[in-house]
């Protein structure tokens, strides 16, 4: 086995001599939270441990086939740990309320993909260069040699496929196919994953997607595309916050547009931002930052204060400033 980083070795030894953990991740859970957390964390009862699975919101529906036995929980207070791993959550506060039922712990160890992780733990393992968590909680578990079940293979197949766009993003690499090879293997069903995940949508969510091609709005010669969800649409349509993932890709996915941008009403003064580009030299993440977010170089978002009209200009005229200086 090629050489690893040995922030590796000193994970998998803490783990090795914790007795009690907690797995959490973010807020608003994508494949690559939910398929990283109960990847980890059945490894981990298969050693005998004492694990907690907790995260803020629900399990997205469409990744509801990956726990079956509902190991994923909200927290739950007075709880204390040897250790929390926290993963593809790239800030403390992204932990939402998890965050403050994890106080009581000896350990905090962050394992995370994104640039713009503050390595608020006690050990940080943040590979920029991989394109998912889930990538990273494979090899863990590997180095530690501890047993990778069909059900965890489902759950790092999920997250890893979840996070490349079904391994079409330009951050794949060579080795995600070679891991997602390795876990098929092992009994990956990619039959279930793609089904569940792929081809299986709530009403819901077609709804919101008709809202979408009815409302999207083109600027910037066509290379900007953007769309606002607000909470009426969510009440007229009976949707859920988390129908919305993925709708970014269908306006990213004109051939013109070159930065996609989905705004989202959280409260009257506070708007959810989702940055996508399909050109290297426009970094999105660098926009977000601008708001006090984060992500990827392609993929990234924030949450702004402001009214929505003002939010609207100001991150629209942060891609246009981008998007002027490339040529």
């Amino acid at each position: 086995m090629k050489s690893h980083p040995k922030i590796i070795d000193r994970i998998i030894e803490l783990l090795r001599n914790s007795q009690t953990i907690c797995v959490a991740g973010h807020i608003r859970p994508d494949g690559d939270c939910i398929g990283s957390q109960l990847g980890l964390t059945l490894a981990l009862q298969s050693q005998g441990k004492t694990v907690s699975c907790w995260n803020q919101d629900m399990v997205p529906q469409k990744l509801a086939f990956l726990d079956p036995d509902k190991l994923v929980q909200p927290p739950k207070p007075g709880q204390q740990f040897d250790c929390v791993v926290a993963t593809d959550a790239a800030s403390f506060e992204r932990l939402g309320a998890v965050a403050d039922h994890i106080v009581d712990r000896k350990h905090l160890i962050n394992i995370d993909h994104h640039s713009s992780n503050t390595r608020y733990g006690d050990i940080n393992w943040i590979a920029e260069d991989e394109p998912s968590t889930g990538e990273l909680i494979f090899r863990l578990i590997k180095l530690a040699n501890w047993q990778i079940t069909p059900s965890i293979s489902d759950c790092l197949f999920t997250a890893i496929s979840t996070d490349t766009g079904s391994f079409q993003y330009p951050t794949t690499r060579p080795e995600t196919y070679q891991t997602a090879g390795e876990l098929v293997r092992r009994g990956a069903n990619l039959a279930t994953i793609c089904n569940e995940v792929y081809q299986s949508y709530p009403l819901t969510r077609v709804r919101l997607l008709k809202l979408l091609y009815n409302k999207f709005r083109l600027t910037h010669q066509n290379r900007i595309a953007y769309f606002w969800l607000k909470k009426s649409d969510f009440s007229r349509t009976g949707a859920a916050p988390n129908d919305t993932e993925g709708l970014i890709d269908h306006i990213r996915a004109i051939e013109p547009v070159v930065v996609a941008c989905v705004f989202e009403e959280v409260e009257s003064d506070i708007s959810r931002v989702s940055l996508r580009s399909k050109d290297d030299r426009v970094n999105v993440n660098d926009i977000a930052s601008l708001f006090g977010g984060g992500g990827h170089k392609a993929a990234a978002g924030a949450r702004i204060s402001g009214r929505p009209l003002s939010v609207q200009r100001r991150v629209i005229g942060a891609i246009k400033k981008v998007l002027n200086s490339v040529p």
